[in-house]
């Protein structure tokens, strides 16, 4: 049913001049789905209070409750209720939305009575889109669809929100920048079950997107244990925390939280890396990080100098940031370019050195070219613990008997071997242990070269070799892109 609806929608937006991607059919119907969703959510505490013998106060005001301007019902002959013909539609409907919905919505914000309520989710959200479905009467043929939804069972919504991950999903793949907010969720729920979290730990997503880990990561706690009360306020409250620079990232992954159960994500919308590392406090810091920062993105000067090994390589300042920011003996599992492991530029060989020298990076995953569709380029997790050096470092290199992509993506089979020999990282054809006093202690090469594999294939395919030359060319086309808009605008200056 989801399914079905979701396809009817992008093809009624595919048809509006305002939206014109899968990114905006994606932010066009999270808005209108967190509506609807809203609405059952209330009805939901409205019988729990009812029948707790308890008054419950609705969180929106009765005109611009959903049943009022988005679905108003008249009951018919045969007792079935069917949304009633008068409802809004056309201009009607898009006036309602513009002019008087979003700026109600938006108030919340303000009228908050904490950061950490749902009333000021409401707010942050409407504050940071708009509706740019044009025409009304595409807009109303959108909340007839979702109207149909429901969200009462755990069942329906575990539904509905794992095929929202599907909409992020294709957002990614869809280009202008849509890649940064999703990683494959095979790897993320990997990634949670090595680190392994425990309720009472505090997770940090520093570069949280579409809140991927911080989901699965409340998926994985939900289903450790049976929990008592104390332990759901606890994950509803105090054990999720995130930032995001992006605001439409910033709304999914705020969304994407609320429809899979947590009520108010504490999630800020900010750019991390503006903060000072010396700022950083104990209070401040967390039990676990989990994250996939944006690589291949460049700081400016005054955003490097809040950092004291100097780069302009988003991913390295993200990592000195997240090690600053665990807590000792704290536990991350961090998604990074393959590269950090071998580059010799100062910058990466002092990183690696404090990485070394401040933290246990106990294992190493070397995942395959194409684990990010369309990224085009190769990664590792590194996961490891704040508090003593690195002694030795149990690395997987992930062989698989195919190649990656769009119709054949990785799966949690892939990683099934990986799970099971990290627990005693034990040697294995695809497995090895690199003692940190063997590596030269001058670069700190971590290069993920398996002893296991006979030298001739440790040469490149001729597949990766062509997808670097790809990205080559594309970092080169922007340059150029970016040399010929200066020029242009040195001339307009001069004249």
């Amino acid at each position: 049913m989801f399914e079905q609806t979701f396809r009817n929608i992008d093809d009624i937006l595919h048809k509006d001049a305002g939206c014109g991607s899968e990114l905006d059919y994606v932010e066009q119907t999270s808005w209108v789905l967190f509506l609807k969703y809203l609405d059952d959510l209330e009805k939901d505490k409205q019988t729990a209070a009812e029948l707790s013998g308890k008054s419950y106060n609705k969180i929106i005001d009765d005109e611009f409750q959903w049943t009022q301007w988005a679905a108003p019902k008249l009951e018919n002959a045969n007792g079935k209720t069917n949304i009633d013909h008068n409802a809004l539609t056309g201009d009607d409907l898009a006036d309602f939305v513009n002019i008087k919905l979003f700026p109600y919505l938006k108030k919340f914000k303000v009228n908050a009575d904490n950061a950490n309520s749902i009333e000021y989710k409401i707010g942050e959200i409407f504050n940071e889109l708009k509706n740019r479905i044009q025409s009304g009467y595409n807009l109303r043929e959108v909340v007839n669809l979702i109207d149909e939804l429901r969200f009462r069972t755990h069942d329906e919504k575990h539904e509905m929100s794992h095929l929202y991950e599907g909409k992020i999903k294709n957002m990614g793949n869809a280009g202008r920048n849509g890649g940064e907010y999703y990683t494959p969720r095979p790897l993320i729920k990997t990634i949670v079950k090595v680190v392994s979290p425990k309720i009472g730990n505090t997770i940090y997503d520093g570069a949280v997107g579409s809140a991927g880990f911080l989901v699965e990561a409340f998926e994985y706690l939900r289903a450790s244990k049976k929990h008592s009360t104390k332990d759901s306020k606890t994950l509803q409250n105090n054990t999720f925390y995130g930032k995001e620079k992006k605001s439409l990232a910033y709304i999914i992954g705020i969304m994407n939280m609320i429809l899979h159960g947590v009520e108010a994500p504490n999630i800020i919308h900010t750019n991390t890396l503006a903060e000072n590392l010396s700022d950083i406090q104990e209070k401040d810091r967390y039990n676990i990080i989990l994250a996939n920062p944006p690589f291949g993105g460049k700081e400016r000067v005054e955003v490097q100098q809040n950092f004291p090994i100097r780069t302009g390589e988003t991913a390295f300042l993200f990592l000195q940031h997240f090690i600053k920011i665990l807590k000792a003996g704290g536990k991350a599992g961090i998604v990074i370019k393959n590269t950090f492991l071998s580059n010799t530029d100062n910058a990466s060989v002092a990183l690696r050195k404090e990485l070394l020298s401040s933290c246990n990076l106990h294992t190493v995953l070397d995942l395959p070219g194409g684990t990010f569709t369309g990224a085009g380029v190769k990664t590792v997790v590194l996961f490891f613990e704040k508090g003593k050096a690195t002694n030795e470092t149990w690395f997987y290199q992930l062989n698989l008997d195919r190649n990656l992509g769009k119709t054949n993506p990785l799966n949690e089979q892939d990683l099934a071997e990986f799970v099971e020999l990290q627990k005693t990282q034990a040697e294995s054809g695809n497995s090895w242990v690199v003692k940190i006093s063997d590596i030269n202690q001058t670069t700190f090469d971590l290069s993920a070269k398996n002893p296991n594999t006979p030298e001739e294939s440790l040469l490149r395919s001729p597949e990766e070799i062509l997808t670097e030359m790809a990205e080559l060319d594309k970092e080169s086309g922007l340059l150029m892109e970016n040399l010929k808009l200066k020029v242009e605008n040195k001339g307009s200056c001069e004249k």
